[in-house]
């Protein structure tokens, strides 16, 4: 996965098959059982994919950690045998189906998928709907028993016709238009399909939106603004995840072994403006065909964090049911959604506190 690379180092050249970072070797065999699962991860220079690696270093149950990326991320530790895979090459599905199946995986994570939107379309396809196939592919080869994917509520898609909670079973019909959003409905389908067709055990966690101290999103740049965009006469309920719980969710998919599609976020729903207010910035409310305008342009200049489809998350609900994952798999987020909101406030204001300190020093 491309995204993030710079909270990763660099692989050792060009790849000849042979691990690196953690645990390095020389070519690529077969490797003895051991105490302790393996567990693959892609995407693991994304915040999902750096953080969760040093969550499962610090694991006793854990024997090795095995990623498939184009870097290695910088919380790779001594357990880590880090290999360079691109999901976007053709030759992924080969590459991704030996070093599986050599390493012996128990869990393949799955977590290539962009937290952003981007200009690069044709080629975020590739990563997430095309990378996806390959990957699916090559795990079907490898004989791997179980898959932890990372999804997103916002695949929903806000629309008039929402209930005031969406179960998991509703549809997932995004925005038209948005790709986005598409590419990773398209990504969830294969990982269904794939469960149905071969039997392997296959857990979805849908996530809200994260927020938190140390993420980097389209949301959190949004929230950043000294004056935030709104939609004039619209102020939806929306619901938010902590950052620390969005990782503790994906470990907890990894122990439990519960099989199917999750929703998780914090406990509580806020209006959008009880939110720009918590996080210490000001509320801008914009009439919809101004708003819809500016974005557009700003997007198309690379001036703005999200495309003008995204607007309709301004307009219309899109709150997800959590019952399914508190009663299957156990987990109970630590921080409200309100509590998400000041975290990330709290801590956006020590930021901004301290550049102005830097500048008048």
């Amino acid at each position: 996965m491309q995204l993030g690379t710079h909270e990763c180092m660099p692989p050792h050249g060009r790849d000849s098959g042979a691990p690196h970072g953690g645990a390095r070797g020389g070519s690529l065999r077969a490797i003895p059982p051991r105490g302790g699962r393996t567990v693959a991860i892609t995407g693991a220079c994304s915040f999902l994919g750096r953080n969760l690696i040093g969550v499962l270093e610090e694991d006793d149950t854990i024997a090795r950690i095995v990623v498939l990326d184009i870097a290695t991320p910088r919380t790779a530790g001594r357990k880590t045998r880090s290999y360079r895979v691109d999901l976007t090459q053709p030759t992924a599905a080969a590459r991704a189906s030996e070093i599986l199946r050599a390493e012996q995986v128990d869990v393949l994570v799955h977590l290539a998928f962009l937290s952003s939107p981007t200009t690069a379309e044709g080629w975020a396809h590739e990563l997430e709907s095309v990378g996806t196939m390959h990957l699916l592919v090559a795990a079907r080869e490898a004989g791997v028993p179980r898959i932890v994917a990372a999804s997103q509520t916002m695949l929903y898609g806000p629309h008039r016709s929402n209930p005031n909670f969406l179960f998991e079973g509703a549809s997932l019909r995004g925005i038209e238009g948005c790709r986005f959003l598409s590419d990773k409905i398209d990504a969830e389908a294969q990982l269904t399909r794939f469960a149905s067709e071969t039997g392997a055990r296959v857990t979805i966690v849908r996530l809200a939106p994260v927020l938190g101290p140390t993420v980097r999103s389209w949301l959190t740049r949004w929230l950043s603004r000294r004056f935030v965009p709104t939609l004039l006469g619209f102020d939806p309920l929306v619901q938010l995840l902590h950052e620390a719980d969005a990782i503790a969710a994906l470990k907890t998919a990894i122990d439990v072994d519960v099989p199917g599609t999750f929703n998780v976020a914090g406990e509580g729903v806020l209006p959008i403006t009880t939110i720009i207010k918590l996080a210490g910035r000001i509320g801008t409310p914009l009439p919809g065909p101004l708003l819809r305008r500016a974005t557009a342009l700003l997007w198309m200049s690379g001036m703005n964090e999200a495309p003008a489809p995204f607007v309709d998350y301004l307009r219309y609900l899109c709150v997800a049911d959590t019952t399914q994952a508190r009663d299957a798999l156990g987990f109970e987020p630590a921080y409200t959604t309100r509590e998400a909101v000041l975290d990330f406030g709290g801590a956006l204001r020590l930021r901004e506190a301290r550049l102005i300190r830097e500048a008048i020093a």
